[in-house]
């Protein structure tokens, strides 16, 4: 599919960043955007690169009322040869069209998809940022911008993808970071779309988020929206636990994204020599074996801060420290590895990383 380049004026150029320690997440947006449509009858067509800029969008688009919407994230890397790589987004890819069948939305061909992406990032990467924790951000999306009230899939869609140098994705970088266990609010139950990369998902987690944060907690875990007894994620990644040598994380069920990272860290895991368990976690359980120090660790794992160690649970009005509270050798064997197949430090024995001329 031909991605046509629209040209970059002088004017619309934006200042860069000076200090990248200051960068943040997801706060400033490069110079350029993907922008393709697509429509009923016609399919995918009019792909162009062009100055980023906002849409102008007619108020009855779908998008507004019966959210229609996808995304997802991926990084691209700037290597000390300056080298620029992708993380598997190939994954991403097929994540993103499981994601569009389920809303009801029309699939991108991996060529638009993996090929959009490369030629922006090649056009952007004077953007990457190169100081250890950074990275660029790589956001791409659909929505459905038909406008019409009635209940239906739409029939005209925007897929973007718009860039962000960011640093560390918590302030407090690699340090743990303390954990709620929500028992009241859910985030997804079988048949519903949590496996799916969808807004809606996100925006139904933000009170109980909220909360969390207002109590001096960094992030949400999730329970089961049946039995409210199942571990399942924690805030926007998957969880992790060490039992001496054995990782153990929750089974893919409809209910938890399939993580990329995460996919990445069992394999690499089981590489090293750790033995990996996919099995239902009952919470009374876990805090049980936290409290008597059979888990040693545990850790979340996702695109946006690819590993994030957890030092502590509070569930019911109690508190669990996990180990030390400190960062376990695992979760720091695991980060150090990941991180360096995804910045070129350490060579790629899987075939995760795809280099951009």
């Amino acid at each position: 599919m031909e991605i046509r380049i629209a040209p970059l004026p002088e004017e619309r150029k934006k200042p860069k960043f000076t200090d990248e320690s200051r960068l943040g997440f997801g706060k400033l947006f490069t110079d350029r955007m993907l922008l393709a449509e697509w429509k009923a009858g016609e399919g995918w067509g009019d792909a162009r690169i062009e100055p980023y800029a906002p849409f102008v969008l007619d108020p009855a688009c779908a998008v507004f009322h019966y959210a229609q919407e996808i995304f997802e994230g991926l990084k691209a890397y700037k290597w000390a040869d300056g080298t620029i790589a992708l993380f598997r987004p190939e994954m991403n890819a097929r994540r993103f069209n499981h994601s569009a069948d389920r809303i009801c939305m029309p699939e991108v061909p991996e060529e638009l998809f993996l090929g959009g992406i490369e030629k922006l990032v090649s056009l952007e990467r004077d953007w990457i940022p190169t100081s250890e924790g950074t990275s660029l951000y790589i956001r791409p999306a659909m929505i459905a911008v038909e406008p019409v009230l009635g209940v239906k899939p739409a029939d005209h869609y925007y897929f973007f993808v718009i860039l962000s140098p960011v640093g560390a994705y918590y302030a407090a970088g690699f340090n743990p970071i303390k954990i709620m266990v929500e028992d009241y609010y859910v985030r997804a139950v079988p048949g519903g779309t949590g496996e799916a990369k969808t807004g809606g998902n996100y925006a139904s987690s933000l009170k109980a988020g909220l909360e969390a944060k207002k109590k001096g907690y960094d992030q949400v875990l999730w329970l089961d929206g049946v039995n409210r007894r199942y571990i399942e994620e924690v805030g926007a990644m998957n969880m992790l636990f060490a039992y001496g040598n054995t990782l153990v994380t929750s089974p893919l069920t409809g209910t938890i994204l399939n993580g990329v990272t995460r996919d990445s860290v069992l394999k690499l895991a089981a590489s090293l020599g750790y033995t990996i368990e996919e099995r239902p976690i009952d919470v009374n359980d876990l805090l049980s074996d936290i409290r008597s120090g059979k888990v040693s660790e545990a850790f979340g794992s996702g695109t946006a801060a690819v590993i994030s160690p957890v030092g502590t649970f509070a569930y019911k009005g109690e508190t669990y420290t996990v180990g030390d509270g400190g960062v376990g050798a695992i979760t720091r064997r695991l980060y150090d590895t990941l991180t360096g197949i995804q910045t070129g430090r350490v060579a790629d024995t899987f075939g995760w990383v795809r280099k951009i001329a």
